[in-house]
Protein backbone atom coordinates (compact mmCIF):
# COMPACT_ATOMS: atom_id res chain seq x y z
CA UNK A 1 0.00 0.00 0.00
CA UNK A 2 1.45 3.64 -0.89
CA UNK A 3 0.15 6.71 0.76
CA UNK A 4 0.03 9.90 -1.78
CA UNK A 5 0.16 13.56 -1.48
CA UNK A 6 -3.57 14.61 -2.45
CA UNK A 7 -4.77 17.45 -3.14
CA UNK A 8 -8.72 18.12 -3.45
CA UNK A 9 -10.36 20.77 -5.09
CA UNK A 10 -13.34 21.94 -3.23
CA UNK A 11 -14.75 21.36 0.12
CA UNK A 12 -18.19 20.34 -1.39
CA UNK A 13 -20.06 17.01 -1.35
CA UNK A 14 -18.11 15.61 -3.29
CA UNK A 15 -14.94 17.06 -2.13
CA UNK A 16 -15.43 16.31 1.33
CA UNK A 17 -16.32 12.45 0.49
CA UNK A 18 -13.10 12.62 -1.30
CA UNK A 19 -10.70 13.59 1.60
CA UNK A 20 -12.93 11.26 3.80
CA UNK A 21 -12.39 8.12 1.68
CA UNK A 22 -8.78 9.25 0.49
CA UNK A 23 -8.20 9.33 4.35
CA UNK A 24 -9.78 5.93 4.96
CA UNK A 25 -7.12 4.66 2.63
CA UNK A 26 -4.05 6.10 4.33
CA UNK A 27 -3.28 8.91 1.69
CA UNK A 28 -2.17 12.64 3.17
CA UNK A 29 -5.08 15.16 1.63
CA UNK A 30 -5.27 18.93 1.54
CA UNK A 31 -8.47 20.23 0.69
CA UNK A 32 -8.48 23.85 -0.70
CA UNK A 33 -11.72 26.02 -1.11
CA UNK A 34 -12.22 29.07 -1.88
CA UNK A 35 -15.43 29.85 0.30
CA UNK A 36 -14.95 31.06 3.80
CA UNK A 37 -16.98 27.57 4.80
CA UNK A 38 -17.22 23.96 4.08
CA UNK A 39 -20.42 23.24 2.24
CA UNK A 40 -20.03 23.80 -1.78
CA UNK A 41 -23.53 24.74 -3.07
CA UNK A 42 -24.85 24.74 0.28
CA UNK A 43 -23.58 27.66 1.77
CA UNK A 44 -25.95 30.23 1.47
CA UNK A 45 -25.33 33.54 0.56
CA UNK A 46 -27.96 35.99 0.84
CA UNK A 47 -25.99 38.42 -2.06
CA UNK A 48 -25.77 36.51 -5.12
CA UNK A 49 -24.74 38.07 -8.43
CA UNK A 50 -21.94 40.72 -7.88
CA UNK A 51 -23.84 43.01 -10.16
CA UNK A 52 -23.66 40.53 -13.14
CA UNK A 53 -27.01 38.54 -13.16
CA UNK A 54 -26.77 36.47 -15.93
CA UNK A 55 -22.80 35.39 -15.08
CA UNK A 56 -20.73 34.55 -12.09
CA UNK A 57 -18.47 37.28 -10.58
CA UNK A 58 -20.78 36.85 -6.87
CA UNK A 59 -20.83 34.32 -5.00
CA UNK A 60 -20.16 30.05 -5.99
CA UNK A 61 -23.84 28.73 -4.63
CA UNK A 62 -27.20 28.71 -6.24
CA UNK A 63 -28.99 28.05 -2.97
CA UNK A 64 -32.20 30.38 -3.06
CA UNK A 65 -33.64 31.32 0.55
CA UNK A 66 -36.39 28.96 0.23
CA UNK A 67 -34.93 25.86 -0.92
CA UNK A 68 -35.86 22.54 0.09
CA UNK A 69 -34.02 18.71 -0.48
CA UNK A 70 -36.12 17.11 -3.51
CA UNK A 71 -35.28 13.98 -2.21
CA UNK A 72 -35.53 12.44 1.58
CA UNK A 73 -32.89 12.90 4.08
CA UNK A 74 -32.35 9.17 4.59
CA UNK A 75 -31.13 8.83 0.80
CA UNK A 76 -29.07 12.05 0.74
CA UNK A 77 -26.37 11.00 3.90
CA UNK A 78 -23.43 10.04 3.34
CA UNK A 79 -23.17 6.09 3.82
CA UNK A 80 -21.20 5.81 7.46
CA UNK A 81 -23.12 8.88 8.62
CA UNK A 82 -27.33 8.58 8.82
CA UNK A 83 -28.94 11.97 8.39
CA UNK A 84 -30.92 11.89 11.28
CA UNK A 85 -33.70 14.43 12.66
CA UNK A 86 -32.71 16.25 15.23
CA UNK A 87 -34.93 17.58 17.78
CA UNK A 88 -33.55 21.50 17.67
CA UNK A 89 -33.33 21.58 13.87
CA UNK A 90 -35.53 20.66 11.11
CA UNK A 91 -36.90 17.19 11.59
CA UNK A 92 -39.00 17.14 8.13
CA UNK A 93 -38.21 14.45 6.15
CA UNK A 94 -37.65 17.34 3.07
CA UNK A 95 -35.24 19.69 5.26
CA UNK A 96 -34.37 23.17 3.95
CA UNK A 97 -30.72 23.87 3.09
CA UNK A 98 -29.54 25.31 5.99
CA UNK A 99 -30.31 22.03 7.74
CA UNK A 100 -28.20 20.03 5.40
CA UNK A 101 -25.40 22.42 5.80
CA UNK A 102 -25.33 21.88 9.15
CA UNK A 103 -24.96 17.90 8.85
CA UNK A 104 -22.30 18.75 6.58
CA UNK A 105 -20.76 20.33 9.02
CA UNK A 106 -21.43 17.06 11.19
CA UNK A 107 -20.11 15.12 9.28
CA UNK A 108 -16.82 17.08 9.09
CA UNK A 109 -16.86 17.56 12.73
CA UNK A 110 -17.51 13.66 13.08
CA UNK A 111 -14.03 12.41 10.95
CA UNK A 112 -11.95 15.69 11.78
CA UNK A 113 -11.84 16.62 8.22
CA UNK A 114 -11.81 20.30 8.98
CA UNK A 115 -7.72 20.24 10.02
CA UNK A 116 -7.27 18.90 6.20
CA UNK A 117 -9.40 22.20 4.62
CA UNK A 118 -8.00 25.08 3.92
CA UNK A 119 -10.88 27.80 3.41
CA UNK A 120 -10.60 31.07 1.25
CA UNK A 121 -8.00 29.51 -0.91
CA UNK A 122 -8.91 30.07 -4.46
CA UNK A 123 -6.74 27.68 -6.61
CA UNK A 124 -5.33 29.06 -9.67
CA UNK A 125 -3.14 26.77 -11.71
CA UNK A 126 -2.82 23.10 -11.41
CA UNK A 127 -0.68 21.73 -14.36
CA UNK A 128 1.43 18.73 -15.17
CA UNK A 129 5.15 18.35 -13.36
CA UNK A 130 6.60 15.24 -14.93
CA UNK A 131 9.08 13.87 -12.53
CA UNK A 132 11.74 10.32 -11.70
CA UNK A 133 8.90 8.97 -9.92
CA UNK A 134 5.94 9.47 -12.74
CA UNK A 135 3.52 12.19 -13.33
CA UNK A 136 3.00 14.70 -10.29
CA UNK A 137 0.92 18.14 -10.10
CA UNK A 138 2.18 21.73 -9.03
CA UNK A 139 -0.90 23.66 -7.26
CA UNK A 140 -0.85 27.71 -7.59
CA UNK A 141 -3.31 28.47 -5.27
CA UNK A 142 -3.88 32.16 -3.52
CA UNK A 143 -5.11 32.61 0.17
CA UNK A 144 -7.02 35.59 2.17
CA UNK A 145 -5.74 35.35 5.86
CA UNK A 146 -7.40 39.17 5.95
CA UNK A 147 -8.85 41.68 4.75
CA UNK A 148 -6.10 43.82 3.33
CA UNK A 149 -4.91 43.31 -0.45
CA UNK A 150 -1.15 42.42 1.60
CA UNK A 151 -2.27 39.57 3.21
CA UNK A 152 -3.33 37.84 0.07
CA UNK A 153 -0.16 35.09 -0.23
CA UNK A 154 0.15 33.08 -3.36
CA UNK A 155 1.87 29.83 -3.53
CA UNK A 156 2.99 26.91 -5.43
CA UNK A 157 3.27 23.10 -3.94
CA UNK A 158 3.78 19.41 -5.36
CA UNK A 159 0.87 17.16 -4.98
CA UNK A 160 1.27 13.41 -6.07
CA UNK A 161 -2.21 13.38 -6.97
CA UNK A 162 -5.27 16.11 -7.81
CA UNK A 163 -9.01 15.06 -7.65
CA UNK A 164 -11.17 17.52 -9.32
CA UNK A 165 -14.53 17.97 -7.02
CA UNK A 166 -15.54 21.23 -7.80
CA UNK A 167 -19.53 21.13 -8.12
CA UNK A 168 -22.05 21.10 -11.39
CA UNK A 169 -23.81 23.85 -10.34
CA UNK A 170 -21.74 27.05 -10.57
CA UNK A 171 -21.35 27.96 -14.16
CA UNK A 172 -24.95 29.40 -15.81
CA UNK A 173 -25.53 27.75 -19.13
CA UNK A 174 -27.79 30.65 -21.22
CA UNK A 175 -29.95 30.03 -23.64
CA UNK A 176 -29.36 31.69 -27.60
CA UNK A 177 -32.12 33.82 -28.36
CA UNK A 178 -32.98 36.04 -30.61
CA UNK A 179 -32.63 39.43 -30.02
CA UNK A 180 -31.31 38.86 -26.40
CA UNK A 181 -28.67 41.17 -26.11
CA UNK A 182 -31.02 44.08 -27.38
CA UNK A 183 -34.22 43.29 -24.21
CA UNK A 184 -33.45 45.95 -22.15
CA UNK A 185 -35.70 44.56 -19.20
CA UNK A 186 -34.62 42.26 -16.34
CA UNK A 187 -33.09 39.25 -17.30
CA UNK A 188 -31.30 36.73 -14.56
CA UNK A 189 -30.45 33.51 -14.27
CA UNK A 190 -31.69 31.20 -11.63
CA UNK A 191 -28.03 31.29 -10.26
CA UNK A 192 -28.62 34.70 -8.87
CA UNK A 193 -32.24 34.15 -7.74
CA UNK A 194 -33.20 34.61 -3.63
CA UNK A 195 -36.06 35.88 -2.67
CA UNK A 196 -39.26 36.79 -4.91
CA UNK A 197 -39.85 40.31 -3.22
CA UNK A 198 -38.76 42.25 -6.39
CA UNK A 199 -41.37 40.39 -8.41
CA UNK A 200 -43.95 41.39 -6.88
CA UNK A 201 -47.21 42.62 -9.33
CA UNK A 202 -44.92 42.02 -12.46
CA UNK A 203 -45.21 39.79 -15.22
CA UNK A 204 -42.42 37.33 -15.38
CA UNK A 205 -41.05 34.74 -17.80
CA UNK A 206 -39.54 31.55 -16.62
CA UNK A 207 -37.53 29.51 -19.08
CA UNK A 208 -36.96 26.04 -18.25
CA UNK A 209 -38.84 23.65 -15.90
CA UNK A 210 -36.80 21.51 -13.97
CA UNK A 211 -35.97 21.54 -10.70
CA UNK A 212 -35.04 25.04 -9.91
CA UNK A 213 -37.62 25.75 -13.07
CA UNK A 214 -40.71 24.54 -11.14
CA UNK A 215 -39.45 25.56 -7.40
CA UNK A 216 -39.05 29.17 -8.42
CA UNK A 217 -41.97 29.35 -10.87
CA UNK A 218 -44.30 28.34 -8.02
CA UNK A 219 -42.40 30.76 -5.40
CA UNK A 220 -42.69 33.98 -7.83
CA UNK A 221 -46.50 33.15 -8.76
CA UNK A 222 -47.21 34.04 -5.13
CA UNK A 223 -46.33 37.88 -5.51
CA UNK A 224 -46.27 38.03 -9.03
CA UNK A 225 -49.15 39.26 -11.48
CA UNK A 226 -48.58 36.61 -13.79
CA UNK A 227 -45.63 33.90 -14.48
CA UNK A 228 -45.18 32.46 -17.92
CA UNK A 229 -43.37 29.09 -18.22
CA UNK A 230 -41.69 28.34 -20.98
CA UNK A 231 -39.86 24.81 -21.98
CA UNK A 232 -38.50 23.10 -24.64
CA UNK A 233 -41.09 20.56 -25.47
CA UNK A 234 -44.48 20.56 -24.36
CA UNK A 235 -45.12 17.05 -24.29
CA UNK A 236 -42.14 16.85 -21.75
CA UNK A 237 -44.08 18.31 -19.26
CA UNK A 238 -44.28 16.42 -15.93
CA UNK A 239 -48.50 15.63 -14.82
CA UNK A 240 -47.18 17.58 -11.65
CA UNK A 241 -46.53 21.08 -13.38
CA UNK A 242 -49.92 20.76 -15.66
CA UNK A 243 -51.61 20.06 -12.34
CA UNK A 244 -50.50 23.27 -10.78
CA UNK A 245 -50.86 25.68 -14.15
CA UNK A 246 -54.37 24.27 -14.15
CA UNK A 247 -54.49 24.58 -10.58
CA UNK A 248 -53.48 28.83 -10.80
CA UNK A 249 -55.22 31.67 -12.72
CA UNK A 250 -51.65 33.34 -12.75
CA UNK A 251 -49.32 30.58 -14.11
CA UNK A 252 -49.03 29.98 -17.64
CA UNK A 253 -47.27 27.43 -20.17
CA UNK A 254 -45.64 28.02 -22.94
CA UNK A 255 -43.18 26.53 -25.96
CA UNK A 256 -39.52 27.57 -26.41
CA UNK A 257 -39.02 31.63 -27.00
CA UNK A 258 -38.43 32.55 -30.57
CA UNK A 259 -37.29 36.41 -29.74
CA UNK A 260 -36.71 38.96 -27.09
CA UNK A 261 -38.31 42.68 -28.48
CA UNK A 262 -36.87 45.75 -27.07
CA UNK A 263 -39.90 46.88 -26.16
CA UNK A 264 -40.38 43.82 -23.38
CA UNK A 265 -42.37 41.65 -25.77
CA UNK A 266 -41.70 37.97 -25.61
CA UNK A 267 -42.34 35.90 -28.14
CA UNK A 268 -43.04 32.72 -28.20
CA UNK A 269 -42.48 29.55 -31.44
CA UNK A 270 -46.56 29.43 -31.11
CA UNK A 271 -46.93 32.93 -32.50
CA UNK A 272 -48.25 34.18 -29.33
CA UNK A 273 -46.98 36.55 -26.95
CA UNK A 274 -46.29 38.68 -23.35
CA UNK A 275 -45.32 42.02 -22.48
CA UNK A 276 -42.85 41.22 -19.69
CA UNK A 277 -41.26 43.32 -17.35
CA UNK A 278 -38.34 40.04 -16.40
CA UNK A 279 -36.80 36.83 -17.54
CA UNK A 280 -35.95 34.34 -15.29
CA UNK A 281 -33.60 31.67 -17.11
CA UNK A 282 -33.65 28.06 -15.09
CA UNK A 283 -31.47 26.53 -17.83
CA UNK A 284 -28.83 25.09 -15.99
CA UNK A 285 -24.91 25.14 -15.64
CA UNK A 286 -22.21 23.89 -17.44
CA UNK A 287 -18.62 22.27 -16.67
CA UNK A 288 -15.91 24.63 -16.35
CA UNK A 289 -12.70 23.84 -14.76
CA UNK A 290 -10.19 27.38 -16.09
CA UNK A 291 -7.43 26.33 -13.22
CA UNK A 292 -6.66 22.65 -15.01
CA UNK A 293 -4.07 22.86 -17.57
CA UNK A 294 -3.92 19.32 -19.14
CA UNK A 295 -2.63 20.44 -22.49
CA UNK A 296 -5.41 19.07 -24.09
CA UNK A 297 -5.74 15.87 -22.84
CA UNK A 298 -9.24 17.19 -21.05
CA UNK A 299 -11.53 19.25 -22.88
CA UNK A 300 -15.24 20.17 -21.96
CA UNK A 301 -16.84 19.78 -25.88
CA UNK A 302 -20.50 20.50 -25.33
CA UNK A 303 -20.95 19.79 -21.26
CA UNK A 304 -19.23 16.29 -22.04
CA UNK A 305 -15.61 16.07 -19.84
CA UNK A 306 -13.49 13.95 -21.50
CA UNK A 307 -12.26 11.76 -21.87
CA UNK A 308 -13.60 10.32 -18.44
CA UNK A 309 -13.23 6.28 -18.12
CA UNK A 310 -16.58 5.82 -15.92
CA UNK A 311 -16.74 9.50 -15.30
CA UNK A 312 -13.87 9.68 -12.95
CA UNK A 313 -10.16 8.92 -14.65
CA UNK A 314 -9.07 10.99 -17.80
CA UNK A 315 -7.13 7.66 -19.43
CA UNK A 316 -3.80 9.45 -20.06
CA UNK A 317 -3.29 11.34 -16.75
CA UNK A 318 -4.58 8.11 -14.53
CA UNK A 319 -4.40 7.89 -11.89
CA UNK A 320 -2.94 10.64 -10.58
CA UNK A 321 -5.58 13.01 -12.07
CA UNK A 322 -9.78 12.16 -11.26
CA UNK A 323 -12.72 13.64 -11.05
CA UNK A 324 -15.26 13.32 -8.82
CA UNK A 325 -18.65 14.73 -9.12
CA UNK A 326 -19.13 15.07 -12.81
CA UNK A 327 -22.14 12.44 -12.79
CA UNK A 328 -25.71 14.39 -13.00
CA UNK A 329 -28.93 12.01 -11.41
CA UNK A 330 -26.90 9.69 -9.48
CA UNK A 331 -27.71 9.39 -5.64
CA UNK A 332 -25.75 12.06 -3.89
CA UNK A 333 -23.43 11.74 -1.94
CA UNK A 334 -23.60 7.85 -2.09
CA UNK A 335 -22.45 7.66 -6.05
CA UNK A 336 -19.67 10.20 -4.98
CA UNK A 337 -18.30 8.30 -2.57
CA UNK A 338 -18.07 5.38 -4.66
CA UNK A 339 -15.77 7.51 -7.07
CA UNK A 340 -13.96 8.89 -4.44
CA UNK A 341 -13.20 5.26 -3.03
CA UNK A 342 -12.29 4.26 -6.15
CA UNK A 343 -9.86 6.64 -6.69
CA UNK A 344 -8.27 5.96 -3.14
CA UNK A 345 -8.06 2.54 -3.87
CA UNK A 346 -6.35 3.02 -6.57
CA UNK A 347 -3.45 5.46 -5.89
CA UNK A 348 -2.74 3.17 -2.89
CA UNK A 349 -2.83 0.39 -5.09
CA UNK A 350 -4.89 -2.03 -3.97
CA UNK A 351 -6.85 -1.58 -7.14
CA UNK A 352 -5.41 -1.35 -10.81
CA UNK A 353 -6.67 0.70 -13.92
CA UNK A 354 -7.34 -0.92 -17.30
CA UNK A 355 -4.50 -0.25 -19.73
CA UNK A 356 -4.74 3.37 -21.19
CA UNK A 357 -6.02 2.24 -24.71
CA UNK A 358 -8.34 -0.25 -23.14
CA UNK A 359 -9.83 2.83 -21.12
CA UNK A 360 -10.05 5.37 -24.19
CA UNK A 361 -12.25 2.28 -26.57
CA UNK A 362 -14.61 1.47 -23.24
CA UNK A 363 -14.88 5.87 -23.73
CA UNK A 364 -15.32 5.85 -27.01
CA UNK A 365 -17.53 3.45 -26.92
CA UNK A 366 -19.82 4.49 -24.37
CA UNK A 367 -20.26 7.77 -26.67
CA UNK A 368 -20.71 5.55 -30.24
CA UNK A 369 -23.75 4.54 -27.86
CA UNK A 370 -25.24 7.35 -26.96
CA UNK A 371 -25.19 9.08 -30.51
CA UNK A 372 -26.71 6.09 -31.76
CA UNK A 373 -29.66 6.57 -29.49
CA UNK A 374 -30.06 9.74 -30.04
CA UNK A 375 -28.57 11.19 -26.82
CA UNK A 376 -27.20 14.61 -27.20
CA UNK A 377 -23.59 14.98 -26.31
CA UNK A 378 -24.45 17.70 -23.72
CA UNK A 379 -26.37 14.86 -21.83
CA UNK A 380 -22.67 12.42 -21.37
CA UNK A 381 -22.88 12.68 -18.03
CA UNK A 382 -26.49 12.35 -16.93
CA UNK A 383 -26.74 8.76 -15.11
CA UNK A 384 -30.32 7.75 -14.52
CA UNK A 385 -29.96 4.40 -13.58
CA UNK A 386 -30.01 2.81 -9.89
CA UNK A 387 -28.77 -0.29 -11.20
CA UNK A 388 -25.62 1.22 -13.26
CA UNK A 389 -24.85 2.97 -9.66
CA UNK A 390 -24.71 0.03 -7.98
CA UNK A 391 -23.07 -2.22 -10.21
CA UNK A 392 -20.34 0.83 -10.80
CA UNK A 393 -19.85 0.45 -6.34
CA UNK A 394 -19.57 -3.18 -6.78
CA UNK A 395 -17.02 -3.34 -9.85
CA UNK A 396 -14.90 -0.75 -8.94
CA UNK A 397 -14.43 -0.31 -5.26
CA UNK A 398 -16.23 -3.49 -3.21
CA UNK A 399 -19.41 -0.67 -2.29
CA UNK A 400 -22.43 -2.02 -0.68
CA UNK A 401 -25.12 -2.04 -3.13
CA UNK A 402 -28.41 0.33 -2.28
CA UNK A 403 -30.76 -1.45 0.33
CA UNK A 404 -34.13 -2.69 -1.23
CA UNK A 405 -36.31 0.26 1.30
CA UNK A 406 -33.89 2.89 0.44
CA UNK A 407 -34.67 1.78 -3.33
CA UNK A 408 -38.35 1.95 -2.56
CA UNK A 409 -38.19 5.16 -1.20
CA UNK A 410 -36.02 6.44 -3.60
CA UNK A 411 -38.61 5.71 -6.37
CA UNK A 412 -41.76 6.69 -4.69
CA UNK A 413 -40.23 9.60 -3.84
CA UNK A 414 -39.71 10.35 -7.96
CA UNK A 415 -42.51 9.35 -8.41
CA UNK A 416 -44.63 11.71 -6.04
CA UNK A 417 -41.83 14.64 -7.34
CA UNK A 418 -43.34 14.17 -11.00
CA UNK A 419 -47.01 14.19 -9.77
CA UNK A 420 -47.71 16.20 -7.01
CA UNK A 421 -44.93 19.19 -8.00
CA UNK A 422 -46.28 21.56 -4.72
CA UNK A 423 -47.10 19.16 -2.29
CA UNK A 424 -44.49 16.05 -2.59
CA UNK A 425 -42.02 17.12 0.07
CA UNK A 426 -44.90 16.96 2.92
CA UNK A 427 -47.45 14.58 1.68
CA UNK A 428 -45.98 10.95 1.53
CA UNK A 429 -47.45 7.20 1.94
CA UNK A 430 -44.84 4.81 3.09
CA UNK A 431 -45.16 1.00 2.33
CA UNK A 432 -44.11 -1.31 5.37
CA UNK A 433 -40.60 -2.04 3.75
CA UNK A 434 -39.96 2.16 4.30
CA UNK A 435 -41.37 2.51 7.69
CA UNK A 436 -39.61 -0.36 9.29
CA UNK A 437 -36.64 0.00 8.21
CA UNK A 438 -33.46 -0.61 10.53
CA UNK A 439 -32.03 2.98 12.28
CA UNK A 440 -34.81 4.81 11.52
CA UNK A 441 -37.43 6.45 14.16
CA UNK A 442 -40.97 5.99 12.47
CA UNK A 443 -42.35 8.92 14.26
CA UNK A 444 -45.01 10.76 12.48
CA UNK A 445 -44.31 14.77 12.41
CA UNK A 446 -46.12 17.40 10.79
CA UNK A 447 -45.81 19.96 8.01
CA UNK A 448 -47.23 22.51 6.22
CA UNK A 449 -48.21 22.05 2.16
CA UNK A 450 -48.77 24.35 -0.22
CA UNK A 451 -51.83 26.06 0.91
CA UNK A 452 -50.78 25.82 4.65
CA UNK A 453 -52.88 22.79 5.65
CA UNK A 454 -51.39 20.61 7.82
CA UNK A 455 -50.37 16.95 6.40
CA UNK A 456 -49.00 13.94 7.84
CA UNK A 457 -46.04 11.55 7.16
CA UNK A 458 -43.42 9.47 8.78
CA UNK A 459 -39.71 9.74 8.74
Amino acid sequence: MVAKKVCVIGAGISGLASAHELRREGHHVTVMEQSPGVGGQWLYDPAPDGGDPLGTAGVHSSVYASLRLIFPREITSFSDFPFYPRDDGDARRYPAHGEYLRYIRDFCDKFGLMDAVRLNTRVERVAMAPSDGGLQWVVKWTQQRGEAESELITEEEVFDAVVVAVGLYTQPSLPTINEMDKWRRRQLHSHSYRVPDSFRNEVVVVVGCHESGKDISLEIRKVAREVHISVRCLDDVIPGVLKAVSRHQNLYLHPKIERLCEDGTVVFTDGSCVVADAVVYCTGYHYSFPFLDTGGLVTVDDNRVGPLFEHTFPPALAPSLSFVGVPKGVNVPRFYEMQARWVAQVLSGKRTLPPVEEMLRSVAESDRAREMAGVPKRFAHHVVDSEYCDEFGEKYCGFPRLPEWKKELLLASVGNMRDNVESFRDEFDDSDLVRDREGWSPRAIVGDDHEGTPTRGHL
